[in-house]
Parts: structure tokens; sequence; C-alpha cells
């Protein structure tokens, strides 16, 4: 027998991005473990990839070329050769291309895997060559990073493994134990040091019940919380007077602004005690050093982006960055970008490259039903995601792929919900067939993914599909065919690439002691952080951080047909997203979807533990079953549907995405999803 043990890096989209090792005998993977030299996971994997050799060898999995036969959506495939599929492809694609223009193709693609080659490298050559329309936006991440740097110039902060140095912690908007569980213990080794743990949070999940304080805000107020607290800070003489003078500008301008937000205005709005925001503001003035993490939930609102402009007031004000264990932190992800070569994604040169039309990827419904695109999507390509279970209005999605004007090419590796509505699915890898690079946006180590197998059946990597692809369309720019290795090598041009392979994960080259802000030296024109920003009031986002109430809110015409706001956070340990909800071993625990509660909103609805119930507004509707809280873990007036079940383990073959908007964050790109108005009623 031929043993080894070959260490690679966790692909999917999560910021913990861990180290792995996977044992191979007589080339099939037997064991796969946390790779405990890794800093950062510690050798601990989490409940989903602890199973991942399962989704490996699952006899579920695609692996062949396949071509409909039925009809879309009946997910009814017939096995294709490699040639056959790829000869229809560029059939159907080149018709498109020459009936309605190359800007006829949509590419959507999103992080199902986080690999630097397989997320975005010769997919973006081969879009570029065809000339097709170019994905803009994201579900994820945009929103938090430009309204970010709108403050500070950038959207890099600290490294949220120094949360380990800090006196007082706040968890804002994040559910940290689940969704970030490899920096708990990182947290608890702060609280064995005397540090104190506050969860701000909409919904009591398990981190608040592990905090030492829970304040529970309504969604999508935030914001009025944060100014109320620069109020605090500002009257009660918590300000770093040496910062806020050396290292920003507009403060007189945020005085006068924030003069009216006392506490109880913004209690009023938020519903968090008048005194609990007076007590808040001024541990987090007084305490050194102060913390703070949050993550994405919070960009999922229509002033989402003011929620990131203000939250980093606070560290500024107060003059935290200066501490090691002080300031903020979000995302590290793009300090990768600073070590290695990110113009790598330069090849083949469209002439109409530039002026490609852009859709957003949050609109995916919108830009398949729609009359309004000259020319109208023909051709779609989906890879790396699963757009009907992940984004919102999933059922104008779904009306938009039933098109039989529309030919869809989707990369997959199971039959997910918008696999079944593919013209042709190739097979495609999972993480341990194939090499990558993995860099992190939760902490500072960038990851490699040897291939510890071959890949299974006639499954490739997504790299060797746009080779397949561009062969197939008669192209031959050298660009297009670039081997995995010339990437990689290509890739790390400031990175110890001899020691990333042989230990399987490098520190940036950043200081030990990482404090970007200590000194000041903001990435804006000015090098400070600006409370003034003169160009986004030009866009009509306001000059200074400001609250705005959401469009689809109970106060608005809206809320009087449906009065409840649905939150769909995520809540399941065995699955989180929806790549693994439709394996038995991972869905069943979890129970069937579920409608939450309070005991008040279900009482006036007549409505019992356990029954079904039809959640539903103008969008759609989805059949679940009704969960009545007996703890309260959320405001009157909230309904909670988790996120992240597969449309196979539903009732009626629905997901929450149903029910979701499509309606743009205030700025930055993002979607305002959380801010969804919904009514429960017993189905009949």
């Amino acid at each position: 027998m031929i043993s080894h043990t070959v260490l690679g890096t966790c692909h999917h989209d999560c910021p913990d991005s861990c180290g792995w090792e996977v044992t191979v005998e007589n080339g099939r993977a037997v064991k796969m473990r946390g790779n405990s030299n890794h800093p950062y996971s510690l050798g601990e994997l989490c409940p989903k990839v602890n199973r991942f050799l399962d989704r490996v060898y699952s006899p579920e999995r695609i692996l062949s070329p396949l071509i409909r036969i039925g009809t879309k959506g009946a997910g009814e495939f017939r096995t294709a050769t490699w040639d056959e599929a790829l000869a229809l492809v560029a059939d159907r694609v080149g018709t498109s291309i020459s009936q309605f223009g190359s800007e006829s193709v949509l590419p959507w693609g999103d992080a199902g895997t986080q690999g630097a080659l397989m997320r975005s490298s010769l997919d973006q050559r081969f879009f570029a060559r065809l000339g097709a329309s170019i994905q803009v936006d994201s579900l994820c991440g945009d929103t938090a990073r430009i309204a970010t740097a709108s403050a500070i110039g950038s959207s890099l902060t600290n490294d949220p493994m120094d949360v380990r140095y800090a006196k007082l912690i706040l968890l804002w908007g994040t559910n940290t134990r689940l969704t970030n569980r490899h920096l708990w213990p990182f947290i608890e080794e702060a609280r064995a040091n005397g540090a104190k743990v506050i969860v701000i949070d909409p919904i009591r999940t398990v981190t608040a019940d592990a905090a030492d304080q829970f304040i529970q805000p309504l969604q999508g107020t935030d914001v009025a919380l944060m100014l109320a607290m620069v109020h605090v800070l500002i009257r009660d003489h918590l300000v770093d007077v040496d910062y806020v003078q050396s290292h920003t500008s507009g403060f007189e301008e945020l005085v006068e602004h924030v003069a009216t937000w006392t506490p109880e205005r913004a209690s009023s709005i938020c519903r968090v005690d008048a005194q609990v925001i007076e007590n808040l503001a001024r541990e987090y003035g007084t305490t050194k050093p102060t913390f703070i993490r949050t993550l994405i939930g919070a960009e999922h609102h229509e002033n989402g982006a003011q929620f990131f402009r203000t939250i980093v007031c606070l560290p500024s004000l107060t003059g935290a960055w200066k501490h090691r264990g002080g300031g903020y932190s979000r995302s590290v992800g793009s300090y990768a970008g600073k070590f290695v070569n990110e113009s790598w994604l330069e090849g083949p040169t469209n002439p109409s490259s530039q002026l490609r039309r852009g859709i957003s990827m949050n609109r995916l419904g919108w830009a398949l039903t729609t009359d309004d695109l000259d020319p109208p999507v023909k051709a779609l390509f989906v890879y790396n995601g699963n757009p009907v279970g992940s984004v919102p209005e999933s059922a104008l999605i779904m009306r938009g792929l039933q098109r039989e004007d529309l030919f869809t090419v989707v990369s997959e590796q199971f039959m997910t919900d918008t696999a079944r509505f593919a013209d042709v699915i190739f097979p495609a890898c999972t993480q341990i067939e194939q090499d990558d690079v993995v860099p992190s946006w939760g902490h500072l180590y960038l990851g490699f993914n040897h291939k510890a197998i071959e890949p299974l059946g006639e499954s490739v990597p997504n790299t060797e599909l746009w080779r397949r692809l561009a062969r197939a369309m008669g192209f031959t720019e050298p660009d297009l065919f670039e081997s995995d290795e010339s990437l990689i090598a290509n890739y790390l041009i400031g990175i110890d690439a001899e020691m990333l392979r042989q230990d399987g994960f490098v520190r940036l080259p950043l200081p030990t002691d990482h404090r970007p802000y200590a000194e000041g030296n903001f990435a804006t024109s000015s090098g400070r952080h600006e409370f003034v920003n003169a160009e986004l009031e030009r866009l009509g986002h306001g000059r200074l951080p400001e609250y705005r109430p959401v469009t689809e809110s109970a106060h608005s015409t809206q809320g009087m047909k449906y009065p409840l706001a649905l939150m769909s956070p995520k809540v399941h340990q065995r699955f989180l997203n929806t790549s693994y909800s439709h394996f038995e071993a991972h869905a069943k625990p979890e129970g069937e979807m579920y409608c939450e509660l309070t005991a008040e909103d279900a009482a006036v609805r007549n409505i019992s533990d356990g029954d079904i119930v039809k959640v539903f507004n103008d969008r759609g509707s989805i059949e679940v079953v009704a969960r009545v809280q007996a703890i309260p873990r959320s405001h009157r007036g909230t309904v909670i549907v988790p996120y992240g079940w597969s449309g196979s383990r539903t009732r009626d073959g629905n997901t929450v995405n149903v029910l979701t908007n499509d309606r743009p964050a205030d700025w930055g790109g993002g979607v305002a999803f959380f801010d969804t108005l919904v009514e429960v009623e017993l189905a009949t």
C-alpha cells in the first residue's frame, strides 16, 4: 500500500480559509483533518468540511458532461462526451454572438471557490476574448469595502488575530462562533486576560449567548446607535484630541452633525434603552484597547454602506487604532493584493473590452426577464455558484432560466437548483483534485492547495474548462491556454513560494505588530480619516455619516400589507450556504426549513409551534414549519427564515430567496435583501 499526506487549504467562501491534510492511499483520499501547524485554524475543521471526502466520493457527483433532454428545470439530462458538449456550446454561443452581438453572452460566477486560479483567472481572459457582458457588483463584500474606503481611503484594517490583545471587544453584526468559528479561540484568549465581549446583533445568536453582554438593535438601525455613541463620546470628552487633530478632518462638522443624536433619539429608532447606549459609549471611550469586529451581514441593507462609513468613525475618534488589540477589522483580503501579481488577469484584449456592458450579478432575474437590455442575454455561463439558491428574487431567476431562447451552460459538481435549468453541464473538480493558491479575507495567511488525487471521472478544474472552451471556439491566443503552474508562478511575485508550497501556508510579509493607522497614514488624498466626504454628498449619500430609514419598512405603504420584517441569516452548523444542504447527512440533523416568529406575532395569527405556514409577499411564497420562540431571539415584528436550504429539500421547492428583494444598497454595489417584508399565515 502506498500512503502519503498532502497539504491543502479550504476553498469555501468563509473568512477562516483553514489549512488541512489529506491522507491518500493507493490514489484514494481516505482521511482529511485540520493542519495542526496552521497558525489560525489550529488543526480544526468545521462540521461541513469534516465530511468533505463524502462530498468528493458522493454517488450524486456529476462526473461527465450532460446535455438536457427534458424541460428546463426538470433536471433531465443525458451523458455526453466532452467533444459533443463543447461543440454544442461553441455552436450556440457562436450563433448568439453572430445574431445579437458578443454582449448577449453573460458570465455569472461567485465565490464557490476562493482560490485565485479557480475563481478568477482564465475565465476573465476567455470572456474578454468573447467580448461578453461583464458581471459587476457583489452579493457580499463590495459595499463594505467601498464604504470603508469612503472614510479612510482603503478597506484595509486590523489583523483579526490581534483581537487577543483587546480589553473590550465589540462583535457587531457577526455570529462569530458559527460563521467565523476559528477566530473565537483568540477572543477567548482575550477574555482569559480580562477582556469583556459585547455582541451587538438584531438576532440572539449562539455568539450572543456566549458574550458578556448582548445589545439588540432593530435590524437596519445600527447607524442610529453608532451616531448616538459618537454623540456621547464627544459630549463626555472621551475623544482622543491629539489623534483627531493630527489624523482626521471634518471633526467640527461631525460635532455639529451629531449634536441632536442623543441616546434617547437613537433609542426610539433602534429599540435599545438609552442608558444602555450611554454605558456602551462610555465603556468604549474609556477602555483601552478596544477592538471592533464585524463581517458582511450589515451590508445587506439599503443603508449598508452607511453602516461601514459610520462604524470606522469610532476607532478614529478614540484613537483606538494606536493600540495593538485596538481598532477595527472586517476583511483583510485586500492585503494579499500587495504581494501578488493581480495583473495576471490581463490576457488577450478584445478591442471593445473597455466598453463592455456591465450587468449586476445581484439582479440576474431582472437581466434574464427584462425587455430593457439591448442586446438581451441569450447565452449564460454559470460557475462557482448557484444563483437560484443564493441570489435575491430567485423566482424571477427561475422564470428567466426557463426561457427557450436562453442557452445556459453550468459548471458544477452536483445537480443544484440552478444546474437543473442548464442546457449543458460540465463536471467540475473538488478542491482536493486541483492545485490552487487561496487568499484569505479573515487572516493574514496565504494558503496553498496541493492536488491530492486525480480528478474523478471526467471532471476538470475550472482553468481546464476555459482552455477547452477557448479551443472549441477556435481561439488561438496563447494566454487563453496558460498552464496552472505558469499561472501560479506569475501570481506569486512577492511571496516565499517555496515555503508556501512546503508548509501549505505563509504569512503575508507584514509587520508582526500590524497597526496600519497607529500614526494616521490613512489612504485618503489628505492622509486623514475624512469624516466629511463631498463626493458622497454630490452623489446624494450625505456629506457626513447619517441614518436613513429603509424603503421597505414597517412604516411604508408596503409595510401595511406585509407587516413583518424578514431576516434570512446563516444559522446551521452543518451547512451555511447552499453547497451542503442537499446532502442527507448535513441537512437531516437540522430538520426542515422553518419560519421562526415571536410568541406575540404567532398568537395574533393563531399560529402554534409546529404548524405548517405560508410566508409570502408580492414576490412569492414558501411553505415551512413554524417555530414559535419560547425565549425571544428577535424583536417582535421580525420573522427568521434561515438561508442555505436547497430547493430539493423543501416542501414546495422554494427557498427564502423567493421572497428577498434585489434592491441595491445605498452605494458600493451590494444588495439589500435583509430589507424584505412578508406576512405569515397558516397554510391551507
